[in-house]
């Protein structure tokens, strides 16, 4: 590793570029900031030889921009592209997205908001079940959406006008960008033609020259990287030796700073930065309050010795599966060039198959979260967002939601599984701090005046 060749007093330099480029797999001159740029172009050679060896993962750096291809073991469900607003992206905005850096690709310099979703209207006509009208709202918000998530990674840059005057009123509202040809191209560079392919699963990685045991020990360290939580349970004989080896999440924290919590069940990498995932936990904002809360009450339920002992099931198989078979659905045939397809073997759900029966999860029903949500905004709630406050149905979906993503349990059928890295929020501590009381304007007293002899 070029890491261990790096000063110590330069480390935490080199450290944050890796932690920058691991979470923003595309930099450009204004994204995520500034300086990360400049910094990925100072330790573009180190980086470059330390992402291919750890993950597999190649590195391209140029005047304008960063671009990391990773590879990916299994498709997540829980890390969808976000709005400004931070929405999950649906179909449509995904739609929307990919056909306007198309259309952005046979652009010129410069390009008006109607002229674009005339490009992408034209284009969405050819694909079954994507329409874009300009005449409706929601269209124009959706497609506004995926323009303002191009727009935030420098493809495009606002020159005059306004996206939210177009989407309210495009007869009198317009927005007019400068395009950014080496951010657009460097954006979108799939590993594979797409008219190739016939199922997702292409996308995926694919088998290396390298040997067993390297590729193997890549599979747990990019897995370490990509999820908040590696657990054995999930992980074949090879790759369970490979996470129990000290010099695996050794290697990663030396690459990016952050340090590893070691349990029985698996390794969590513990970013003290904050900086290395989209999704902080816990954190601020009355959604990750609340699943910190939720996750108190859940792990104090099953842990509790005195509580009857709750029912244990095995995870679903096949979320990924399922994944693939959604997407693979919305493939439009009719542009896959089939005599050129080269369709993958179709990988597991997990990297392995376990050789033992699988473990057992205790599970907790939607009843009882749904009380427990509502008994914390009883006592709570007046810290809680308004809008929150009264839609506590919401709060409980997106709290679950927030917990699902973090890998602490399982949505399934009627409730949820608890997985094992939930219990290191047993205990959770509140405190309310009350705000101080502001003076009556009209009747606080008003301080006299103090003679400047005297101050």
């Amino acid at each position: 590793m070029r890491a261990r060749e790096i000063s110590p007093l330069l480390l935490e330099s080199y450290q944050r570029a890796a932690r920058v480029v691991l979470a923003n797999h595309l930099v450009t001159a204004t994204y995520p900031d500034a300086l990360a740029l400049p910094l990925l172009r100072r330790w573009a050679t180190e980086l470059r030889d330390d992402l291919l060896e750890l993950f597999g993962y190649r590195l391209e750096v140029t005047e304008t921009t960063a671009r990391l291809f990773t590879a990916a073991d299994r498709l997540d469900p829980t890390a969808p592209a976000r709005t400004a607003g931070d929405r999950a992206f649906d179909r449509r905005r995904y739609a929307y997205l990919a056909l306007a850096l198309a259309a952005l690709g046979r652009t010129g310099s410069q390009v008006t908001l109607s002229e674009l979703a005339e490009h992408v209207a034209a284009e969405a006509s050819q694909v079954p079940s994507v329409e874009l009208s300009t005449d409706r709202a929601a269209d124009r918000d959706a497609f506004v959406d995926a323009v303002g998530w191009l727009a935030a990674r420098g493809a495009i840059t606002l020159a005059d006008g306004d996206a939210l005057g177009w989407a309210s009123n495009p007869e009198a509202g317009e927005a007019l960008y400068d395009i950014d040809r080496s951010v657009v191209i460097a954006l979108f560079r799939p590993p594979r033609a797409l008219q190739h392919l016939s199922t997702v699963r292409a996308l995926l990685a694919a088998p290396t020259e390298e040997s067993a045991a390297r590729e193997t020990a890549r599979r747990v360290r990019r897995a370490l990287v990509q999820q908040p939580v590696v657990y054995a349970d999930e992980l074949d004989d090879g790759e369970r030796l490979q996470l129990a080896l000290p010099r695996t999440a050794a290697d990663v924290e030396l690459l990016t700073g952050l340090v590893a919590e070691r349990r029985a069940e698996g390794i969590a990498l513990i970013d003290p930065s904050g900086r290395l995932s989209d999704v902080r936990f816990p954190g601020t904002g009355t959604i990750a309050q609340v699943a910190l809360l939720l996750a108190g009450e859940i792990a104090d339920r099953v842990l509790d010795p005195d509580a009857p002992e709750p029912v244990r099931l095995p995870l679903p198989a096949g979320r990924t599966a399922d994944l693939v078979g959604q997407l693979d659905a919305a493939i439009p045939q009719a542009s896959v060039l089939l005599e050129l397809v080269d369709a993958p073997d179709a990988p597991d759900d997990v990297a392995g198959i376990p050789a033992a029966p699988p473990p057992l999860y205790p599970f907790v029903e939607d009843s009882w979260i749904a009380a427990t949500v509502a008994d914390l905004v009883e006592r709570f709630g007046r810290t809680f967002a308004a809008q929150w406050q009264a839609d506590t149905d919401g709060l409980r979906r997106r709290a679950v939601d927030l917990l699902d993503g973090q890998r602490l349990l399982r949505r399934v059928d009627g409730g949820v599984l608890v997985l094992p890295a939930l219990a290191r929020y047993r205990g959770v501590v509140v405190t309310v701090r009350e705000r101080a009381a502001e003076p009556d304007l009209l009747t606080a007293p008003v301080p006299a005046a103090v003679p400047e002899h005297e101050k």
